[in-house]
């Protein structure tokens, strides 16, 4: 028998721990912006500058951030399961404690792409995280490597794809309203456990075990569940 496999969908709750700031927590407005002017596709024609300054101020606060214990705890699980770790979140946290297989949704905050051509990404070195509409990578101008609001969710199929083939399928942090990550719920095979990891729980459909706590308890408490 082949290792189980454990899909594990994760949103802001997650990196909350950590100090990462989520904006839905701030009534849609981030550090005082509107969300629109900072994250949509319209806001990037309109003032591309404003959007380069925004995720600089977000590479700063996450090169101060550290993986908390929930990170490390999905890390831990790898030992008994085969893990797979599909991310709403920009941050490279569950990267940086060490997850083997990890989906960007929304893409990496620490990579800019190519505005010519969307296949030719960069990473960001972390003494050199600073953007502007100046920017030039080996010949061209870049973008944070971010899905925008307005643009398409590249990687939704291959998530789909992992959640189908799911032994188990968990979801840690996230208000089950943002789609299309909120539709993962849907391809998860019948018979299939689900648990779902959040302080404060959105309705859920039956047949799913909530754990009404942090990610860092909520995964050790998972764990425990899924090793007995």
């Amino acid at each position: 028998m082949g290792k189980k496999k454990l899909v594990i969908s994760t949103g802001a709750g997650m990196s909350a721990e950590s100090g990462i700031n989520t904006f839905r927590d701030a009534g849609g407005l981030w550090e005082n912006y509107n969300v629109m002017d900072v994250a949509s596709a319209d806001g990037f024609r309109r003032n591309p500058g404003l959007i380069h300054e925004f995720y600089n101020a977000r590479r700063r606060e996450l090169l101060k951030a550290e993986p908390n214990a929930g990170h490390l705890g999905l890390v831990d699980l790898e030992k008994d399961f085969d893990v797979y770790v599909i991310t709403q979140n920009v941050d490279n946290l569950h990267e940086r404690a060490g997850s083997s297989h990890v989906l960007h949704l929304h893409g990496e905050l620490m990579k800019v792409r190519a505005l010519d051509d969307e296949s030719k990404v960069w990473e960001l070195k972390p003494e050199a995280i600073e953007t502007t509409v100046d920017t030039v990578i080996d010949g061209h101008l870049v973008r944070p490597h971010i899905v925008f609001f307005q643009e398409a969710v590249p990687n939704i199929e291959p998530a789909v794809k992992l959640v189908e083939q799911a032994d188990v399928f968990v979801v840690i942090g996230t208000s089950l309203n943002v789609y299309p990550a909120a539709g993962l719920l849907h391809y998860v095979r019948p018979g299939v456990p689900v648990y779902y990891i959040d302080p404060k729980p959105a309705a859920v459909p039956q047949g799913v075990t909530v754990l009404p706590m942090k990610a860092s308890e909520g995964v050790e408490r998972l764990a425990q569940i899924l090793r007995n």
